[in-house]
């Protein structure tokens, strides 16, 4: 028997077939979750609806995290088809572009603003929908990178944004462990995404990345996948308030070895 039998989850934040969320959901599906998308604007859903497909999904839902009338309306709509849920997976982040290169300290206070509404805050008003249709318990994962903990040149106000998610993950999971239900974060090392397209100098990143990480590589969309599955499923059963790193050990290295 597949260890997703049974369940349903929800899928926030899938940009394309490169996405980390993509990557999760394909192994979600593997293990016999029944899914649900989501959106925001008509391009994302061109895009989301063949994934979709290919995994024998066909509930996908617009929602705009922006507006709280909307994350309500979306998980009115989950229990009116399901009437419960178990597991909640949360990739979804903005900044201005413009503001992701040069010096942190020139960050303008909207765009701050707007960054931790959507890549942290966001995460927060979606757990408390969820949690009413959690009635047997579950998992709620956020993704998180290693810029909240560390300086990551280009990265600036996304790394306070995450540095916040994870403080978030460990209020949540204390809110929420009485009621059975886990909330963690996973913090994905350097990869190819629209995310990382987005970071001025994501390709040296990469190279440097794989160069001086513990094992000499970086990690694939299969990888992070499977840390997924294990987060959002009973395999982590006694696991919350955590932030789970799959990164080869890139964040463990102080000063790089000389080759």
């Amino acid at each position: 028997m597949r260890i997703l039998e049974g369940k349903k989850g929800i899928v926030m934040g899938v940009a394309n077939h490169h996405s980390i969320a993509w990557g999760i959901a394909k192994k979600l599906a593997e293990q016999g979750a029944d899914l649900c998308f989501t959106y925001q604007g008509l391009p994302f859903l061109r895009r989301i609806e063949p994934l979709a497909k290919s995994i024998n999904s066909n509930f996908i839902l617009e929602c705009d995290v922006l507006n709280n009338e909307s994350i309500r309306n979306t998980f009115a709509q989950i229990n009116k088809k399901w009437r419960s849920l178990d597991f909640v997976l949360h990739s979804i982040a903005f900044s201005d572009k413009n503001e992701l290169k040069g010096k942190y300290i020139d960050s303008s206070r909207e765009n701050f603003s707007k960054t931790m509404l959507i890549s942290c805050f966001s995460f927060t008003e979606i757990a408390k929908e969820a949690y009413p249709l959690m009635t047997n318990g579950g998992s709620m994962v956020t993704l998180t990178y290693d810029g909240s903990q560390r300086p990551v040149p280009n990265y600036n106000v996304m790394g306070v944004a995450k540095a916040a998610l994870e403080s978030s993950v460990r209020y949540l999971a204390a809110d929420l462990g009485e009621r059975g239900i886990r909330v963690n974060s996973l913090s994905a090392g350097v990869m190819k995404t629209l995310a990382m397209a987005g970071i001025s100098g994501g390709k040296n990143m990469m190279k440097w990345s794989e160069k001086n990480s513990l094992m000499k590589r970086n990690i694939t969309l299969d990888e992070v996948g499977n840390s997924g599955l294990y987060l959002l499923s009973d395999l982590s059963s006694g696991v919350t308030g955590e932030n789970h790193y799959v990164d080869c050990g890139y964040n463990k290295v102080s000063v790089p070895k000389e080759t």
